[in-house]
């Protein structure tokens, strides 16, 4: 009955009730990531667009083309990650490099490898297990869910900079032109005529006629109203603005901050299970300096993590779309020091 193991029973039907909870909650949570992404990149074109083509046309071409690609890298390695099995140790094979036996599985685990207690079966270089994935980080799909990520963080990024003077425009400034949410957009700025049912059209010219019975001209000013005026005086559109505006900056700084933490772990080479018990090892091990028997160094860790081996490259394999496999099969692994310069 050591403290440990008691904290260990108190704390069972939390770990219990989170592990059911993130079960049967994880098509919920891939729907509202698919619902939420959809809305933001549609409101990207129902209120951005129409501002910065009014701005300048060729840095809107640039926008369009330059945040596609970032949203066909979110879609692909968000769908990628989602339906990618994690990596499961073969069943009834014999595992020659076994680290341990599961207590739950009651089966050999090769390196690296733990139990899900989600998805109830030993998981190939557990990582976590994501609800926003509905499935298991490990190995043969944590290339696309850390991608995912990085080029999710990009996109709102890209977000907040094209959109800052905009939501500095509507939000503060909040200058709405003079119009209101019961103006008729095809009126403004038209001169109008009263047609013979009675209601307001545009009208192309104004009917008066001087001395001679020609029709007078008259040099009125226009009124300019710009897609920013209009936005702010469209209570949908400005709502709009608020809900990408709280979006962007909670995906941002959350998602932003997962991202550099898993960046840590790849650069020494652990999983986020492995930081945590590395570090306790650190602890432990003080009198001699702890060296995690996986890592190859900041350069190679990140080649090995991307697969940037067999002659892959960063341009075509990282910067658009890629299905390629990771290096090896799960199972087993070299180490620094075992001789080999380069594997596979």
């Amino acid at each position: 009955m050591s403290r440990s193991y008691v904290v260990d029973c108190l704390l069972e039907p939390i770990f219990w009730f989170g592990d059911n909870f993130a079960g049967c909650l994880g098509k919920v949570f891939v729907f509202c990531v698919t619902v939420l992404t959809t809305a933001v990149v549609s409101i990207a074109y129902w209120v951005g667009l129409p501002y910065w083509w009014e701005r300048d046309p060729y840095v809107t071409v640039f926008l369009v083309i330059f945040g596609n690609w970032v949203l066909i890298n979110i879609v692909f390695h968000y769908y990628m990650g989602v339906t990618t099995s994690p990596g499961y140790p073969p069943d009834g094979a014999v595992i020659a490099e076994a680290a341990s036996i599961c207590r739950k599985c009651i089966t050999p685990k090769p390196p690296r490898t733990h139990h899900c207690s989600v998805c109830d079966r030993c998981i190939l270089c557990m990582d976590h297990h994501c609800p926003w994935l509905n499935n298991c980080v490990g190995y043969f799909n944590a290339r696309y869910f850390f991608l995912y990520m990085a080029y999710m963080v990009t996109g709102v990024t890209f977000l907040i900079v094209a959109g800052l003077d905009l939501g500095y425009q509507v939000l503060w400034i909040n200058d709405n032109g003079g119009l209101t949410n019961e103006d008729e957009p095809d009126l403004i700025g038209h001169p109008v005529r009263l047609n013979q049912s009675g209601v307001f059209v545009p009208g192309q010219f104004i009917a008066e006629y001087d001395a001679e019975n020609v029709p007078r001209r008259h040099n009125l000013p226009i009124i300019i109203i710009t897609e920013a005026q209009r936005i702010t005086a469209s209570g949908a559109k400005r709502k709009a603005v608020v809900f990408m505006v709280i979006m962007c900056l909670s995906v941002f700084f959350a998602l932003g901050t997962l991202t550099v933490i898993h960046a840590r772990n790849i650069t020494r080479g652990e999983t986020s299970i492995e930081s945590h018990l590395n570090a306790t090892l650190r602890k432990t091990h003080k009198s001699h300096q702890f060296r995690n028997p996986y890592n190859f160094g900041r350069k190679k860790n990140w080649k090995l993590f991307l697969g940037l081996t067999q002659g892959r490259t960063f341009l075509r394999h990282i910067l658009f779309p890629s299905r390629h496999p990771p290096a090896g099969t799960g199972l087993t692994w070299h180490t620094p020091s075992n001789g080999i310069e380069d594997w596979p």
